[in-house]
């Protein structure tokens, strides 16, 4: 996958801890938080499975997204999810090919 904005949703487990981030390289980023490279959040908290990506044309685009879903409900971060993932599996292999 080339390089191109995208935000992203990551989760401990099905239902569990949730983390949205941004990103101009999502499988360099998803492979440092998978690896415990970053520091923070999702090292603390296990939270390391990629359940839900979007590719946006532009990182401003992103980066707005990124804030939206920040401000939104968990039920409507989990019904998001749900809707293109709902076995909740690890998107990983996918956006490595």
């Amino acid at each position: 996958m080339p390089k191109q904005p995208a935000v992203y949703l990551l989760a401990s487990q099905r239902n569990g801890t949730l983390y949205i981030g941004v990103t101009a390289n999502l499988p360099r980023r998803i492979w440092e938080h998978r690896n415990d490279c970053v520091e923070g959040f999702t090292q603390r908290y296990g939270v390391h499975q990629l359940v839900y990506y979007e590719l946006h044309e532009s990182m401003l685009a992103a980066l707005t997204r990124e804030k939206q879903l920040k401000k939104w409900r968990r039920e409507w971060k989990l019904r998001l999810i749900e809707a293109g993932n709902p076995g909740w599996r690890d998107l990983w292999a996918e956006i490595v090919g």
